[in-house]
């Protein structure tokens, strides 16, 4: 992946980076990752190994195995890559790639992102862009919505 990366930067390409669980896929996902795409020439989507969502998420996540995670993404227009990493954040990952934009969603900010992954951003020159939270729209209440049977 690190020498597409390069070969398409080379050809003057800008590479917007972003990463996330993506579990129970939903439309706030595909939004997101459209508005993601417009920041640059092409979108690269990390998604969360099924041990890092365990490590992250809790007991009996993730709901999608990454194959399937990666299998719904790779049907988005959007998205021209996708990789799959197992740490519990982005930061080796962003570390390889070396976008020029990190985009992810407004439910962060740069005080609530790991300071490493803070660090290597600024360090590499990266552009890191909030992009706004779309309200009604989370995976973790879609399954409590289930849970509760559907308001019965």
């Amino acid at each position: 992946m690190e020498a597409v990366m390069k070969y398409r930067r080379s050809a003057g390409r800008k590479i917007v980076l972003t990463n996330g669980c993506f579990d129970l896929f939903h439309a706030g996902h595909a939004l997101y990752l459209q508005a993601a795409r417009e920041l640059g020439d092409l979108l690269v989507v990390a998604v969360n190994s099924d041990r890092a969502v365990a490590e992250l998420k809790g007991p009996g996540r993730p709901l999608c195995s990454q194959e399937a995670r990666c299998q719904v993404l790779a049907g988005m227009l959007c998205v021209d890559y996708i990789t799959v990493f197992d740490d519990a954040d982005a930061t080796d990952t962003i570390r390889r790639l070396a976008p020029d934009v990190w985009a992810k969603g407004g439910d962060l900010n740069l005080d609530t992102i790991p300071p490493q992954q803070r660090a290597i951003l600024e360090e590499m020159g990266t552009e890191i862009v909030f992009l706004p939270l779309l309200e009604g729209y989370s995976t973790t209440a879609l399954v409590e919505k289930a849970r509760e049977g559907w308001g019965a």
